[in-house]
């Protein structure tokens, strides 16, 4: 399986042995390296990796900014690399697959690849059985009349309720047991699992793109292909969603009825 892998860091020194050790390994290709937070966003926004080697503490943002900048659900597998033990806890709780500390063992960084492989390949298997059952969801929607789908949702926010019209949510973002729905400036917490909300929503609006991210069709502007496996949706905000191949099969299932 070969691997997309970008570097960030912003010692020099750091950067070379990284690379140095990932050469070992003729299926790993070095998409790039990053000195900081921006660099970081704005290599991942150009081009989507498999794995991310990411320090923490770096100029500009570190390396937890940048997850919250960019969205846990667009970020690629994650490994953190850093000099200090401080932040697993923290780490592990912005889901990244490993915490490695510097300087990195050969050995325990071929554990650490062995993991990423497995976490890809699980990924892959996932969308395998989401297009099948995408299919047969498909096929059933010819013969069977659905009733009416939501036209709004309830949000709850502590003594208060927000009622939110469907055809205004932008896209939705998965959040462990909640979603996150994008609406304008808004971004609300709702009590309902993505798979869920794409069981409920209308599917010739509410396309899922990704295993953590849905999207409105009315507001897709732009559709990126990145070769065969992957490419990018921008939303009629500038927003830029990470899509896979099974999702850009979907895109073009609604578009074409």
């Amino acid at each position: 399986m070969r691997l997309r892998a970008l570097i960030a860091d912003d010692e020099p020194l750091a950067r070379d042995r990284l690379k140095l050790l990932l050469s070992a390994d003729k299926d790993i290709e070095i998409a790039g390296e990053c000195r900081n937070g921006r660099e970081v966003i704005a290599a991942l926004k150009l081009k989507p990796v498999d794995v991310l080697f990411l320090d923490i503490q770096m100029p500009g943002r570190s390396g937890f900014e940048v997850i919250e900048q960019f969205g846990s659900a667009r970020m690629p597998v994650t490994v953190f690399v850093t000099a200090h033990n401080d932040y697993a806890v923290k780490a592990f709780e912005v889901h990244a697959l490993d915490y490695l500390t510097k300087p990195v063992e050969p050995e325990r960084l071929q554990t650490t690849l062995l993991r990423v492989r497995e976490r890809v390949a699980s990924q892959a298997a996932l969308m395998t059985q989401e297009q099948l059952k995408a299919v047969l969801t498909t096929l059933n929607n010819g013969t069977v009349e659905h009733g009416e789908y939501p036209k709004r949702l309830i949000v709850h926010n502590g003594p208060k309720d927000s009622f939110v019209n469907v055809e205004e949510i932008e896209w939705i973002e998965a959040a462990d047991y909640y979603s996150c729905l994008h609406v304008g400036s808004k971004n609300l917490m709702l009590r309902e699992t993505i798979k869920q909300l794409a069981e409920t929503l209308d599917p010739r609006k509410f396309v899922r793109i990704h295993r953590s991210a849905i999207v409105n069709i009315d507001h897709v502007r732009e559709i990126l292909r990145e070769g065969r496996s992957e490419g990018w949706v921008v939303l009629s905000g500038g927003q830029r969603l990470k899509m896979t191949k099974i999702g850009w099969q979907r895109l073009l299932s609604v578009s074409r009825t």
